[in-house]
């Protein structure tokens, strides 16, 4: 092929009439026409399409929480060489939006070397239809930086909202199951802080949005009452912005499973006239309750109880051990029924039963006979526990209407097994919101009651997660070890495996 050269413009031609090639103006290669006349190289000394971009930048990382701020204010968990991290890392460059990004990447670096760099591949138009590629690194250092939340639980008295959880009731067991409720549905992660309390625990937030949901979970599990406030902290006049503390105050219903109520005139015969003395048989959503005589049910709801509240008239502490003398079932085409009766419990069965008290066995031997719901359950030489209302000091106005005719001596509760012999047997735990929670003496013993209840029960334990406790793991767990098999036990397969991270990592030490 022959090249004509013309020194007058430095274009070179072929004469077969091919594309014409010019000289680079400064190293003189020949090159295809272009608008700046220089060839690549040259042109990417003079034009740095990337000079805009900084090649060191800064990312800030909280240690507590792991997470990465995202500008202005929000924080985001992320891991290393993740999507999330790239792109985070890319809106810290504010010089891209000027040149168009056809690939990034992470090149890889030592995890603790608190560098992240990040390769980037870009075009750029320069001279007017001159487009540049080119291919740089930008490392990144990660400072340490605590997060707002953080801040605010290392602080430990900065918060914004305050949820106060009360019971005013002797007995507290339903304050337990709630705390179990929280635990299994993990109601209490944004939490700063918890603190127990007289009568209940106080729960600290961030937001209010955050105590909000709170509330909301437990006007879902249990019947409560709710008060909410706010104080005024602070006043802007110039941007007319107000910082408030809000605080929830939550009333649990003063009752909890065991406990011996007295219902108003009215509200028995809105539940289907059950008899006016009856026993909590379970607190949830609603307060479940049954009279031990007939095993009729009723269920009280949320609203219901708040119009026409009514409290125990005694209480687990009060109860008194009976001896079971003679029991004998009776059955159901013998039972007394009238029309309007709610529904009756097919848990139980019902029975006349004789007893005596435990601490007259031997000296008097007036045996009680009693109506009793516990007719499964109960043989002759079992021990019983119930309330006797005879020596019971009563102080309630709907109690001392009634008819004193209507209102039995005394009322069966539970089957009564050795207090002792169960608690060394317990091969199983439960977790604590706060391990200052039961410090008491009293307030040990309702939590004892609490779980012998969840054992005796198993749906109120289809709500709480139980572990097993590997201190206990000696003791044998099958009931067929035990001197009485008729004692309620967990089997194995309900109880979860504790996760503790300190005994993983010296296991694979060694």
């Amino acid at each position: 092929m022959e090249y004509i050269n013309n020194a007058s413009t430095g274009a070179i031609s072929s004469g077969s009439g091919a594309v014409n090639k010019i000289l680079c103006c400064e190293c003189g290669v020949p090159i295809e026409p272009n608008a700046s006349n220089m060839c690549v190289p040259c042109l990417r000394s003079h034009v740095d399409i990337t000079e805009n971009i900084p090649k060191q930048a800064v990312i800030f990382f909280c240690r507590n929480c792991e997470r990465y701020l995202n500008p202005p204010n929000e924080w985001v968990q992320c891991t290393l060489e993740s999507k999330e991290l790239l792109s985070l890392c890319l809106k810290r460059l504010q010089g891209l939006r000027q040149v168009k990004l056809v690939d990034a990447g992470f090149v890889w670096t030592e995890p603790h070397s608190k560098r992240i760099k990040v390769k980037l591949t870009v075009h750029g138009e320069v001279m007017s239809d001159v487009v540049l590629q080119q291919v740089f690194v930008v490392e990144f250092t990660v400072n340490n930086q605590m997060c707002d939340d953080c801040h605010r639980t290392e602080a430990k008295d900065f918060w914004r909202c305050m949820v106060q959880v009360r019971q005013k009731a002797v007995n507290r067991k339903t304050l337990f199951y709630l705390e179990q409720m929280i635990l299994k549905h993990k109601a209490h992660e944004n939490t700063l802080g918890i603190k127990p309390n007289t009568g209940g625990l106080d729960f600290f937030y961030a937001t209010d949005a955050h105590a909000r949901k709170m509330v909301d979970f437990m006007q879902a599990v249990l019947p409560v009452k709710v008060t909410n406030s706010k104080k005024l902290i602070s006043h802007d006049i110039h941007s007319n912005s107000y910082n408030y503390k809000y605080s929830y105050a939550i009333d649990v219903v003063p009752v909890s499973k065991g406990s011996l109520v007295c219902l108003s005139k009215r509200l028995t015969q809105q539940l289907g006239h059950i008899a006016p003395v009856c026993l909590v048989s379970k607190v949830a959503n609603s307060i479940h309750l049954i009279d031990p005589q007939t095993a009729q049910m009723a269920e009280v709801q949320n609203m219901a109880f708040w119009k026409s509240p009514f409290e125990a008239i005694c209480n687990p502490k009060q109860m008194v051990e009976f001896v079971v003398m003679d029991v004998e079932i009776i059955r159901e085409n013998q039972r007394k029924t009238f029309p309007g009766q709610g529904p009756v419990s097919h848990r139980h069965t019902l029975a006349d039963v004789w007893v005596v008290k435990s601490s007259e066995l031997g000296i008097n031997e007036n045996t009680i006979h009693v109506k009793s719901h516990l007719g499964n359950l109960l043989k002759p030489g079992d021990y019983v526990l119930g309330y006797d209302l005879r020596e019971a000091n009563v102080n309630n106005a709907d109690y001392e209407k009634l008819n004193a005719d209507t209102v039995p001596d005394v009322l069966l509760i539970k089957k009564s097994y050795d207090k002792t012999v169960r608690k060394q047997s317990r091969n199983w735990k439960l977790k604590h919101l706060n391990e200052e929670i039961v410090v008491d003496t009293d307030i040990e013993n309702e939590y004892n009651e609490f779980l012998e209840d969840l054992e005796e029960d198993p749906e109120l334990r289809q709500n709480v997660n139980i572990f097993k406790d590997k201190n206990k793991q000696q003791i044998p767990v099958d009931t067929n070890d035990m001197d009485d098999p008729s004692v309620p036990r967990i089997t194995l397969e309900e109880m979860l495996d504790d996760l503790v991270l300190e005994d993983e990592e010296m296991g694979d030490a060694s």
